[in-house]
């Protein structure tokens, strides 16, 4: 299943399994904990996508890299 999250006036697609919608919240919390965090605000920029598997959302740069966030 796939959602629309948008943070910091930036929309990005998030990709789940639609048996687990609430990591889709965990993850909205926790960017809201991340709201401060300066170098995470970077790095948002230039995020292509996300994938969330159980309790961590990977990230996915447009360079291909990637980043991993536990979101429990």
């Amino acid at each position: 299943m796939m959602k629309i999250i948008k943070y910091k006036n930036r929309s990005v697609p998030v990709y789940f399994p639609t048996e687990k919608p609430q990591n889709y919240d965990k993850l909205n919390n926790k960017l809201q904990e991340l709201e401060y965090d300066f170098s995470f605000r970077k790095k948002w920029k230039t995020i292509t996508s996300v994938e969330m598997v159980r309790d961590v959302a990977i990230f996915q740069y447009n360079d291909g890299t990637k980043l991993y966030l536990e979101v429990s």
